[in-house]
């Protein structure tokens, strides 16, 4: 995994790179920071082991890394914690990622059963990946010109209702109930089904959307009568309130685990707030699907407010060969980015395993 392609959002840069001493010291700082969450004293940082120098110098180091922007004390005479650009250069520059075992990996494969179904499989993959880091975990589902629609059937509940039966992705299935203004037999429920699957089946369920919507603005007397009023059903049921309207949302698991991110009821509040909306949030994640593999975005990088606190690590997945979406977690900016980034790739990689087998 090369974190040299994540986050394609600008970042603050290093005016002056930190010689090696101070490469290492930084580095002690930050995984004090993400160990205990406080600052560290310069003696501190004097005593650890392989630290050779004394406190005097490690407390000019430090002063020589706040000049730069990588440190910084958050109190009056306190120790020092990296600040979002020191966190930027240590993963980009000094940390060493831990590959996920086997042991860890069949356990993910147990869980992402190919013979589920693309929903089945991505609301799985979010439980897991917010079980496994303690986060909050988002997906975004397969946009709309990816889902195929396989088949269609009709069943008729009463004169004026029609259940429709659409079969997506081969193993996804939903069922739309349709208001009609005119009544269909059984055999011709059957017989509209079956035309509708010879005209459309194995098509991108957005380009029969529009196939539909364009046939019935054509010329009707040149229709037969049986295909116009089974387009006119279809086109009910693509179009109804709970369809695939919307071209993807986004699966969201572990919200209540925010509230270990931060004490600031406000801030817990402007996070909820802001996942419950979703909106934003998903078009953050669709702008990291078109820079394929693993991106990160520390604090404020996101350009979004609510996360400016956070840390937001994302990976892309696959469905039928193509990019589909994103899956991503988000968690404060002292998570432990070694374990972190490497479970979401691979979560993402065996997601789109799972869709590929299935």
């Amino acid at each position: 995994m090369n974190l040299s392609d994540t986050d394609s959002s600008p970042k603050q840069e290093v005016r002056v790179e930190p010689n090696g001493r101070a490469q290492q010291l930084l580095k002690l700082v930050v995984e004090h920071f993400i160990a205990e969450g406080t600052p560290v004293a310069s003696k501190s940082l004097a005593n650890l082991p392989g630290v050779d120098v004394s406190s005097a110098t490690v407390r000019n180091v430090m002063g020589d890394l706040e000049s730069m922007g990588l440190v910084r004390s958050p109190h009056t005479s306190a120790g020092k914690v990296p600040t979002q650009m020191g966190l930027r250069f240590f993963v980009d520059s000094l940390l060493s990622f831990e590959p996920v075992t086997r042991q860890r990996m069949r356990e993910f494969e147990d869980e992402l059963d190919p013979s589920m179904s693309p929903t089945q499989l991505v609301n799985a993959a979010s439980e897991l990946l917010s079980d496994f880091t303690k986060m909050t975990c988002l997906i975004t589902t397969p946009r709309r010109n990816q889902i195929t629609l396989r088949q269609i059937e009709f069943l008729r509940l009463d004169e004026s209702r029609v259940l429709a039966i659409l079969v997506l992705n081969d193993r996804d299935v939903q069922n739309r109930v349709i208001h009609i203004d005119e009544s269909f037999r059984d055999s011709e429920l059957t017989a509209s089904a079956n035309l509708l699957n010879q005209e459309f089946g194995g098509g991108p369920l957005s380009e029969i959307r529009d196939a539909v919507a364009e046939s019935l603005r054509s010329d009707k007397s040149h229709m037969d009568g049986l295909m116009r009023r089974a387009l006119s059903v279809v086109d009910v049921a693509l179009k109804a309130e709970d369809s695939l309207q919307d071209d993807h949302d986004l699966v969201v698991s572990g919200e209540r685990r925010l509230l270990d991110f931060t004490a600031d009821t406000e801030k817990a509040r402007t996070l909820f707030d802001a996942i419950s909306g979703k909106g934003r949030l998903l078009h953050l994640l669709d702008q990291c699907i078109a820079s394929d593999g693993v991106q990160l975005f520390i604090g404020q990088e996101s350009g979004y407010r609510p996360l400016g606190d956070m840390s937001l690590v994302t990976s892309t997945y696959q469905l039928n060969g193509e990019l589909a979406g994103a899956l991503g977690v988000i968690g404060p900016t002292r998570m432990d980015y070694k374990d972190v980034i490497p479970v979401v790739d691979v979560t993402a990689r065996l997601l789109s395993a799972a869709m590929r087998r299935g």
